[in-house]
């Protein structure tokens, strides 16, 4: 079964709806945030939505949870309508929102406290996320004024899961913590997925993705421009490959498959790009007198560079236009 689907899910926001043109009375085109998005997210997998700031993560999270209503389309959250069942949804799902805020005069303990009693499901999980992000009693009955961004962004952490819920949303969920943490997260993520739960990732954050990730979907200026695994998304990359060679003896690498770019550096390695099976490759250098020899491994980061570069260019957005939707279409 799917955990989450959207079928043609299209936002625009008009300029009625922008704070700047409702106070100057001006009129102007309408927003574009995101358009005929269609996407499944199946149950009991970490599901990945990648872009860049303003590319329509976040305005997508919020159609999701019914905070926003799409201007067509539809989609449903563990079965619900997301217009008509917004209330189950949102306690139903974990929500860590991107730039959380909380009620800085609460202690973290009391915080947690009231954000549970809103979902009305008991906290199962609090105790064992609050050790694995190294959040103590004694830091927890702490007024959240006193903590750092970091341990915000654990306790934003912490109020989205404490419930196990069936799907959790999470919007830039790494940000603030440091590696060791991060890493923690990660395994939190990894057994929450082992459990059966559903978590959809939004990040633009490439090597966290690519790491955690077992499918994702690539948006670019509201449109989707890709969804595959990410294990697929990355097979037909093009990887940078060195090799140093004897003297004189030089591998022919014109006409292999998969192979192009070749070229020399100033010290005298042969370098090329490989694309696809390392094999045509390899059989063109076996038997050469190769002293050293590097493939880089492929990277989200280049197969995300290169949908973007494939993606037709977008007429710019005017800066008048543009500085009214600064975190309202995001």
């Amino acid at each position: 079964m799917d955990a989450l689907t959207t079928a043609g899910l299209t936002k625009r926001y008009t300029h009625r709806e922008l704070p700047i043109q409702r106070l100057t009375g001006h009129s102007s085109p309408d927003i574009r945030a995101l358009e005929d998005l269609s996407i499944a997210v199946h149950e009991g997998e970490i599901f990945g939505f990648l872009g860049p700031n303003g590319a329509g993560k976040s305005t997508t999270i919020r159609l999701l949870l019914g905070y926003l209503h799409p201007s067509s389309g539809s989609a449903t959250v563990l079965g619900h309508d997301i217009v008509r069942d917004s209330v189950e949804i949102r306690r139903r799902v974990g929500y860590l929102p991107g730039g959380i805020a909380l009620y800085d005069s609460l202690t973290g303990e009391r915080l947690l406290d009231y954000l549970g009693e809103l979902t009305g499901r008991p906290p199962a999980r609090r105790v064992e996320l609050c050790e694995r992000l190294e959040l103590s009693a004694r830091t927890l009955r702490r007024p959240v004024r006193d903590y750092s961004r970091g341990m915000r962004q654990k306790i934003g952490i912490v109020q989205a899961l404490q419930h196990d819920p069936e799907l959790a949303i999470l919007d830039e969920p790494t940000e603030g913590l440091d590696p060791l943490m991060q890493r923690s997260f990660y395994d939190i993520l990894h057994d929450l997925r082992a459990a059966g739960r559903t978590i959809f990732f939004s990040s633009h954050v490439l090597s966290e993705v690519e790491r955690v990730c077992d499918r994702v979907a690539i948006v670019r200026q509201g449109r989707l421009v890709a969804l595959e695994d990410v294990a697929s998304l990355l097979e037909h990359r093009k990887r940078n490959v060195e090799l140093r060679v004897g003297e004189g003896d030089v591998p022919v690498l014109d006409g292999v498959p998969g192979v192009s770019a070749i070229g020399r550096t100033a010290d005298g390695r042969l370098t090329c790009q490989l694309e696809g099976d390392v094999g045509p490759f390899l059989a063109a250098i076996s038997g050469h007198r190769i002293t050293d020899l590097t493939i880089e491994p492929a990277h989200l980061e280049e197969a995300f560079l290169e949908l973007y570069a494939e993606a037709e260019p977008e007429p710019e957005t005017t800066p008048e236009v543009a500085a009214t939707t600064t975190g309202t279409a995001a």
